[in-house]
């Protein structure tokens, strides 16, 4: 995959683009930035990004979310080459890629905290294994 770049270019996707793909990318920017750019979009917009998981965000990682994201339509980024959707089977929209996979997230919205923290790390984990398989030309 060659860009003129040479970065490959993910995208978060969950139909609001308010909380699991919001914290994806912001991951993805905090630990892999060298490897890949994230994006995150949705179906529908949010007019704001979870409060929850912004407080998280900042709280576990000191990134703002609402100082750096806002919620985007698939249409707002640009094309991607990887497409990972956060968990929302039949209604997650296609976006043309070469890669794509499902990483199975519940959403935590509304939820206690403990579940916001179980899915940041687990994106966080996850960010980190997508990163090491482009690194290794697996993807």
């Amino acid at each position: 995959m060659s860009h003129n770049n040479n970065k490959v270019k993910v995208a978060f996707i969950c139909v609001h683009n308010s909380c699991r793909s919001q914290m994806a990318e912001a991951l993805g920017k905090a630990l892999a930035s060298e490897v890949f750019e994230s994006y995150s979009a949705g179906t529908e917009l949010r007019p704001q990004i979870n409060q929850d998981a912004v407080r998280m965000i900042k709280q576990l990682y000191d990134i703002d979310m609402n100082e750096t994201q806002h919620s985007k339509l698939l249409g707002d980024i640009p094309e991607v080459d990887i497409v990972i959707t956060m968990g929302c089977n039949v209604q997650c929209p296609n976006l043309p890629c070469k890669h794509r996979e499902d990483w199975g997230l519940e959403d935590p919205s509304g939820k206690e905290d403990e579940m916001f923290i179980e899915t940041a790390e687990k994106i966080k984990e996850k960010v980190l294994d997508l990163k090491t398989r482009i690194q290794m030309g697996e993807i």
